[in-house]
């Protein structure tokens, strides 16, 4: 790899390091430019390290090579059953290339910034690497030294990790370079990439064992930080990318065995460090799944295990280090509180499980799991579902209280925080727009979308920091920042990139990998009982007990993980937009040949390709009429309709309420299916089509171009040769 060229950070003046202060996450400064003796001074080498973690940890910023998605409607979300509207993955009419010129290029998650070493993949790594090397050459003792060092060899392997997951093997890097031309890093085999990630976790678990493996970090000024935990859950991930069909086209079963019994030894240290599921004993229809997003502090919070902190300061002008805050209840929240309101895909509300934990027989998605005998009715599917359905997504008549008063902000939003019950139906001002699925010619009620383009009947409310479930919300609510463009939401709710919950499914499906389909199970219902949803017992399979096994703890994860940014790595990692077809015209090697040549058929699992997603609408019902073009133009509130109570889901008549609001639904407002993939110049329906060399990816022309020797994957261009076909075989070692 061409080394990239950065100045030297000793150039730099000097700093004065302050003691660590307990809220480091919090109080970020900019320590990239030291020289050699601030690593012999405890607090200076903290503060250097704190800078580490202000870049490497996750945030809620839009997905990039350094950021994870989050959730968002982004291009991993867009391309699974989360949301609709076709991302750059899965657009039939745009084919992405390598060529960076073309409005279809692949996306960079290898180069970043290549003139900002903290925007820079390599950049960033060699920052860690920089740190790494002043540590070992310090008069520190060996002790401070080890607590640092684990810490830095953690980053390290995070970043790899987003690396190695979408390309394979990559450059490794493992000292600082001097960036002359000459210090070239090839691109090393995946293998060699996945033990050199695994390396780097096991020293971190080793040299942070003694300060976090009694329960957390003793200092509790400390929490927030990796612990060995951390890492062997991180660790855990890995192994099972590794074993995963992406990288193991045959099925050797040796991947998964070792994986399963890695994890398995790994588990009793990472319930050392004081991690667990989060529970609670006052659970109500799902409550506690709502809290595991918005506890904070060491001991209320064990589902946390790699997570970033944040405050509520609120810095409305200009740029200030100390505002750091979770921006994600401003971007779910509807946006008459403040908020853009993003709405699911029809397809994932019908593939939640119904109240007895099994599938619904109406989603046809995993045919080797027994459905469920209660039908979903597909028009008002908030009927009889699992409780995580009700804290995943919120409909007309849901309460979704908060902290505040939107009317502040505009006088027509509703004022009454703390009773707040969404209304997200909508009307239409011509009849001719009533019918029609492509019509974004919508009013919404109670002020959302006043301008005529609102259509999100349905909206996300996964994460979001409800006053009915937390009554001391982790936000302040600012209707100032809101006329500042910024939302009135300033959320020091953690951002959890990696939870316990994850812990055990990633157990469970290396225990299933590797035969062992009773303790799959085990580890599979620890996080269906915190649920509230029976166990999964082999009667509820359908064929092969191992391949339906594993369908149903894919089918978990993407219920338990939706909206959390984990499902197009799933997909990706079991190729489940075509399970593995075309793979052989890449390369003859690539051909799955375990899984019976087919993952998504072993799987009983229905592939993406060739499906569309619409979206579910609300509207007015044709007794009340056409609306008016005005905030207070509904029909239905003008033709003498009444709503009824928001839906507590603190309630102990759920199912009774939610039979009303049904009653109400089909008195007073009309089922529409919106659009929601695109539609071809004819106005023909198009369908999803994620290409067979996307599950590998290559490296735009932007990046070759700075990185002249930098081997192409095989099925991308390679723009250093003129287009001839890539050369570098991800599945080679």
């Amino acid at each position: 790899m061409k080394a990239i060229k950065y100045f030297s950070f000793g150039i730099a003046s000097m700093l004065a390091f302050s003691a660590c202060s307990d809220k480091f996450l919090q109080e970020k400064k900019n320590y990239d430019q030291v020289g050699a003796e601030v690593y012999n001074d405890y607090d200076g080498a903290n503060g250097r390290l704190n800078d580490l973690y202000g870049w490497c940890l996750p945030t809620t910023s839009t997905m990039s090579w350094k950021y994870p998605a989050c959730g968002l409607s982004d291009i991993a979300s867009q391309s699974t059953e989360e949301y609709a509207g076709f991302s750059d993955f899965v657009n039939p009419e745009n084919i992405m290339s390598s060529d960076n010129s073309t409005s279809t290029s692949v996306p960079d998650f290898f180069m970043g910034t290549s003139n900002n070493i903290q925007e820079a993949v390599y950049g960033r790594i060699r920052n860690i690497n920089d740190f790494l090397r002043g540590i070992e050459s310090s008069s520190l003792t060996e002790t401070q030294k080890g607590v640092l060092m684990g810490q830095a060899y953690f980053f390290r392997a995070w970043c790899y990790y987003n690396l190695v997951k979408w390309y394979g093997g990559v450059p490794l890097v493992k000292e600082v370079l001097e960036p002359v031309e000459s210090n070239y890093t090839p691109r090393s085999t995946t293998k060699e990439t996945i033990e050199f990630i695994l390396e780097d976790l096991d020293a971190a678990a080793t040299l942070l064992a003694d300060e976090t493996t009694d329960g957390g970090w003793r200092d509790g000024s400390d929490y927030g930080r990796v612990t060995s935990g951390t890492a062997l859950a991180l660790k855990g991930r890995v192994l099972l990318l590794w074993a995963s069909p992406i990288f193991n086209r045959a099925n050797d079963k040796s991947r998964w065995t070792e994986a399963y019994n890695e994890m398995k030894d790994d588990l009793s240290i990472i319930n050392a460090c004081g991690y667990g599921l989060y529970t609670s004993s006052d659970d109500v229809n799902g409550s506690t799944f709502a809290k595991v997003f918005t506890q904070i502090g060491k001991t209320n919070n064990r589902e946390a295990v790699f997570f970033t902190l944040y405050n509520t300061t609120a810095i409305l002008t200009g740029i200030d280090d100390a505002a750091k805050n979770n921006t994600w209840e401003r971007m779910i929240r509807p946006d008459n509180t403040g908020g853009n309101g993003p709405s699911p895909s029809r397809m994932i509300l019908n593939l939640f499980p119904m109240a007895d934990g099994k599938i619904p027989a109406a989603a046809d998605n995993y045919t080797k799991l027994k459905t469920s005998d209660i039908a979903l009715d597909t028009d008002y599917p908030f009927m009889n579902r699992d409780p995580r359905f009700y804290r995943t997504f919120a409909f007309p008549g849901f309460r979704w209280a908060y902290n505040g008063d939107a009317s502040i902000h505009d006088a027509h939003n509703p004022g009454d925080g703390a009773n707040y019950t969404l209304w997200s139906y909508v009307w239409y001002t011509e009849s001719s727009q009533q019918g029609n699925p492509e019509s974004g010619n919508s009013y919404g009620a109670d002020n959302l979308g006043a301008g005529g383009t609102y259509g999100n009947s349905i909206i996300v409310r996964k994460k979001s920091d409800d006053l009915d479930v937390n009554g001391s919300p982790l936000y302040s609510y600012n209707p100032a920042g809101w006329k500042a463009g910024a939302g009135p939401f300033y959320s020091a709710a953690p951002l959890i990139e990696l939870r316990y919950a994850e812990v055990l499914l990633n157990l469970a499906e290396a225990a299933c990998g590797a035969g062992d389909v009773s303790a799959a199970l085990g580890y599979l219902n620890q996080v269906r009982q915190r649920a509230g949803v029976p166990d999964r017992t082999t009667a509820d399979f359908n064929g092969d007990e191992q391949a339906a096994c594993m369908s149903a703890i894919l089918y978990e994860r993407q219920i338990e993980f939706a909206y959390e940014g984990k499902r197009f790595d799933d997909m990706r990692r079991w190729m489940l937009f075509d399970g593995g077809e075309g793979q052989a015209t890449l390369k003859s090697s690539w051909a799955v040949t375990g899984w019976g040549g087919n993952t998504c058929t072993w799987l009983g699992f229905k592939p993406l390709n060739g499906q569309r997603r619409e979206k579910l609408q609300y509207r007015t019902a044709d007794k009340y009429g056409l609306g008016t073009a005005q905030w207070d133009g509904d029909p239905l509130l003008k033709g003498g309709g009444v709503r009824p109570a928001g839906i507590n889901f603190n309630s102990t008549t759920l199912a009774d309420d939610l039979a009303n609001l049904k009653t109400w639904y089909q008195e007073n407002l009309a089922v529409k299916e919106q659009k929601g993939d695109g539609y071809d110049s004819q106005k023909n329906k198009l369908y999803i089509k994620f290409q067979p060399f996307y599950y590998l990816l290559g490296f735009n022309s932007g990046v070759q171009n700075q990185n002249k020797q930098l081997e192409q994957t095989i099925g991308w261009g390679d723009y250093n040769k003129g287009g001839a076909p890539g050369t570098f075989d991800p599945l080679a070692e």
